[in-house]
């Protein structure tokens, strides 16, 4: 049976504030499961709900906001400052803003509960002021294009990487891999304006992650530790490839700064 591919809650905060839609819809989107989720800012605690409203309806016909999702890891920060950088290195995402207040970046902070059979989340936005992020982060990212002809190579790579692991022979990994190259993104989850490549791409990107994710656990020996280096470091470019190419698709900058 197949299984539905996830997205990091940054990336479909957003495609929802790049794309625009209903508040509501986007709240829901982007807590799926969860708790309901806070937003930290300025010394207050408020709901999504009540920091997104006047995001996705500006008030007297203004454009939305630039706004960006990034993937930073140890070691690839992404283009961020060193105000958040940490921060958004731990959670492992972050959604960047520019907006007649200025520019910001929203970490979330999860907090898990519950067994392993019944998960639960507790999320809270923190909200930090930072530089105008835009020129640094699409120098890192690409293009769209740059990133769609990264992420499709790396999709080649990852399968190439899964015959030479051999996974199909290990269970239930094997059987993992099969549910996620049949997988797809949940509907509901992105906005219906969001255009068709960039859903393509994030399904992709999100596919390829995945993918890597399982051959990275996978219990196929090696034969050398040369070996087991250079598996790491090509699962570990072709997860680059698809974070770039998931933050492309999130990426909605109407102009980028002066030089």
């Amino acid at each position: 049976m197949a299984t539905a591919l996830t997205l990091p809650r940054s990336a479909v905060l957003a495609a929802w504030l790049g794309a625009g839609g209903d508040t509501v819809a986007a709240v829901r989107a982007v807590q799926g499961d969860d708790e309901p989720h806070t937003v930290q800012v300025e010394g207050r605690t408020i709901s999504l709900t009540e920091y997104l409203a006047p995001l996705l309806a500006p008030a007297g016909g203004a454009p939305g906001p630039d706004v960006a999702c990034v993937l930073p890891i140890p070691g690839d920060p992404v283009g961020l400052g060193p105000s958040v950088a940490t921060q958004a290195i731990e959670a492992g995402e972050a959604t960047l803003l520019r907006s007649t207040d200025g520019c910001r970046a929203l970490v979330p902070r999860v907090r898990r509960f519950g067994s392993e059979l019944e998960p639960g989340h507790h999320v809270s936005w923190l909200v930090t002021p930072v530089l105008d992020w835009r020129r640094a982060v699409q120098g890192e990212i690409g293009t769209p294009q740059e990133a769609d002809r990264a992420l499709q190579a790396g999709l080649a790579e990852a399968t190439e990487a899964l015959v030479q692991l051999d996974v199909a022979r290990w269970s239930p990994v094997g059987e993992q891999v099969e549910r996620v190259r049949d997988a797809a993104l949940p509907t509901h989850q992105l906005p219906s304006r969001l255009s068709g490549p960039r859903v393509r791409m994030l399904g992709t990107a999100a596919r390829v992650r995945a993918i890597v994710a399982l051959a990275a656990a996978d219990p196929v020996p090696s034969p050398s530790v040369f070996v087991a280096d250079q598996r790491s470091t090509a699962l570990r470019e072709i997860d680059r490839a698809a974070r770039r190419a998931l933050s492309a698709a999130t990426t909605f900058v109407a102009t980028s700064p002066a030089p």
